[in-house]
């Protein structure tokens, strides 16, 4: 069981496993700057997240993946985000208002973004959502997690808290 296990955190967790979308930033490579137009909040540019870990969550209001995972994601950003890391979501919604209605009904606090341009989605790599993307403090993607996830399970947090050499309790 332990040897099954070990093998769906692999494949859940290599980035060699998902595919490559067309000018997609891939594991060990730096975000290029893009502005992020904001959702719950003003818009930014990607690199006003330097300095301190940044996890990126890439979903849609339609996508029930997305919907379950949500919960877990808005947890691990009032436990840790901020302080350890920051959390921020990016909705490939069509329609803001939808994304927006999604925020709200679901009280999420992170800073949400809508990526109504494909920019974001292609240079993410997200061309299956949900997607999680781990970057470091100097806007390098240190790993992506593809699928809904329990971001409470504590394999999660060590594999948060390895990736950005920080301690998670």
């Amino acid at each position: 069981m332990k040897t099954i296990f070990s093998i769906l955190i692999f494949l859940i967790f290599s980035p060699s496993i998902l595919a490559n979308t067309e000018g997609e930033v891939q594991v060990g490579s730096y975000l290029r700057e893009a502005t992020l137009q904001g959702l719950s909040g003003k818009s930014r540019k990607i690199s006003e997240f330097r300095g301190k870990p940044l996890i990126i969550n890439v979903w849609a209001s339609w996508c029930s993946p997305c919907r379950n995972e949500m919960a877990s994601i808005q947890h691990l950003s009032q436990r840790f985000g901020g302080e350890k890391f920051n959390v921020i979501g990016i909705s490939t919604d069509d329609d803001a208002n939808a994304a927006a209605s999604f925020i709200k009904t679901s009280k999420l606090t992170f800073e949400n973004y809508i990526d109504s341009n494909v920019l974001l989605e292609n240079m993410l790599g997200a061309d299956t959502i949900p997607l999680t993307i781990l970057v470091d403090a100097h806007g390098r993607v240190i790993r992506k997690v593809s699928g809904s996830q329990n971001w409470d399970n504590p394999e999660l947090l060590q594999l948060i808290g390895k990736a950005f050499k920080i301690k998670i309790q």
